[in-house]
């Protein structure tokens, strides 16, 4: 008989697929130690059918407009920080296709939303990424220059996609079908992977841009109106890369300009 540590190596070391055989293997084990990873290996197998079920549900969308050849997910990213760009994702994902934990990338941590992003790319039939700078944000306005990276991230994709499944838009001057999608990104499998693509990408451009400014905090704030990038705008004032139109109300001695 293997000793409590030999088991427990073996258990830690079995993949999820390995998971029903080291069931079978110690369920009569009385061992109150085997009994925990036994237990154990029950939870994780039931939270895997479970997230499956939730991935099926993801893809109600997908399975809608199936009769589509290659399908669209298009989210966007940073559109109400203070300071950086805003990133639109767009991806083709392969017919049928099913990766575990995709969901909006605000509800993922950091770490998981890396491991998907991967993933993602990896599996995809193509993909793309738009860029609006601060610039241009400030020159059109946030929602057109939200449109505008739209259009390049779905630009930049080959092949060229049957269908567009938006998140919440229709975006303007582009020739193919769209179906706009409230809350998309936590409904739709395709429009999910692009919003963990338009924030990954952002989020490291954030990072880059912290080690040139890092008085604002970008790296943990992203940009966005935090408390300490608030009093780093008060004391030093705007970067190249702040939107000056977000900061209309936050200046009254003209020093945003």
């Amino acid at each position: 008989m293997l000793g409590i540590g030999e088991i427990k190596g073996e258990f830690q070391a079995a993949s999820v697929e390995e998971l029903p055989e080291f069931i079978k293997r110690y369920e009569e084990d009385q061992r109150s130690g085997v009994r925990q990873m036994v237990r154990s290996a029950g939870k994780k197998l039931a939270a895997l059918e479970k997230e499956k079920a939730r991935i099926e549900e993801l893809r109600v969308y997908e399975e809608k407009y199936g009769d589509c050849e290659f399908i669209c997910g298009i989210d966007e990213a940073g559109r109400g920080p203070l300071a950086g760009p805003v990133v639109a994702g767009a991806v083709i994902l392969p017919k049928n296709c099913r990766i575990l934990y995709v969901n909006d990338s605000k509800q993922l941590t950091e770490k998981k939303r890396e491991e998907l992003y991967t993933v993602i790319l990896e599996t995809a039939v193509s993909w793309g990424v738009g860029y609006a700078s601060p610039e241009r944000i400030d020159e059109i306005n946030i929602l057109q220059a939200t449109y505008e990276a739209m259009r390049e991230a779905v630009g930049m994709l080959d092949p060229q996609p049957d269908i567009l499944l938006n998140d919440a838009v229709t975006i303007p001057g582009v020739g193919i079908r769209q179906i706009p999608i409230i809350k998309g990104d936590a409904r739709s499998l395709t429009i999910g992977a692009a919003s963990i693509i338009a924030k990954v990408t952002r989020d490291r451009l954030m990072l880059e841009y912290d080690r040139v400014f890092p008085e604002y905090g970008f790296a943990a704030n992203k940009g966005y109106g935090s408390a300490a990038h608030m009093e780093a705008l008060k004391k030093y004032g705007p970067t190249p890369i702040h939107r000056r139109s977000f900061l209309k109300n936050i200046f009254s001695d003209g020093k945003e300009t």
